[in-house]
């Protein structure tokens, strides 16, 4: 048997994430677009209404924290919320409408036309962040999916107006990817309010 090195072990995993980072780069045009459809709706007054299942339930609240209180000294708050925080809500319509309603419901009563819908799903077949980013369409909301795989149902919905893909099927990686991913998000848009006039559009 034929035995692997650490140092190997070590290189083989690190490969297996800068694969789908090259390919995350290798459609920075995508993700500059979203970008600035982002900051086109923040600088229009819209909020950010972020959600996700299981594991990106937590990645949620972390990309509404960036926005609301950015790390970077200097940086400006930018209004955004996560409908993973409210246990309460979350079980109480569960409980009564479904897990699969858990996100659409608060998207109905709690977001404004005017704001951004960001659905977080790692392998793209969460009904609930489905259902969620349909509600958002019915709305007229902007809709931004990050997802990993293949893209799931979600993306082959095309419920939403941009999807970003975490190409790999390992959920470790794709959870990396995807926190890569909206730190990048926060970056661009901060980048697109620095630029005058380019989100009088």
């Amino acid at each position: 048997m034929t035995r692997v090195s650490p140092s190997g072990r070590v290189g083989d995993l690190v490969r297996r994430r800068t694969a789908p980072l090259n390919d995350l780069a290798d459609h920075a045009t995508d993700v500059a677009r979203t970008c600035h459809a982002m900051a086109v709706r923040f600088h229009r007054g819209g909020k950010l209404v972020v959600f996700g299942n299981g594991g990106p339930s937590t990645d949620a609240q972390h990309v509404a924290v960036e926005f609301v209180h950015p790390v970077i000294v200097g940086k400006r708050a930018l209004p955004a919320i996560s409908l993973t925080s409210d246990v309460a809500t979350l079980t109480a319509v569960a409980n009564r409408a479904g897990l699969s309603e858990t996100f659409a419901h608060q998207v109905r009563f709690l977001a404004e036309p005017t704001d951004i819908a960001l659905g977080l799903s790692a392998d793209g077949q969460c009904e609930n962040v489905l259902r969620g980013l349909e509600a958002a369409r019915d709305m007229g909301m902007l809709r931004v999916a990050l997802v990993g795989g293949d893209g799931g149902q979600i993306a082959a919905s095309k419920v939403a107006d941009h999807v970003l893909i975490a190409a790999s099927t390992d959920p470790r990686v794709i959870k990396e990817v995807h926190v890569t991913m909206y730190h990048i998000l926060w970056e661009l848009v901060h980048v697109f309010f620095e630029q005058p006039g380019v989100l009088d559009v």
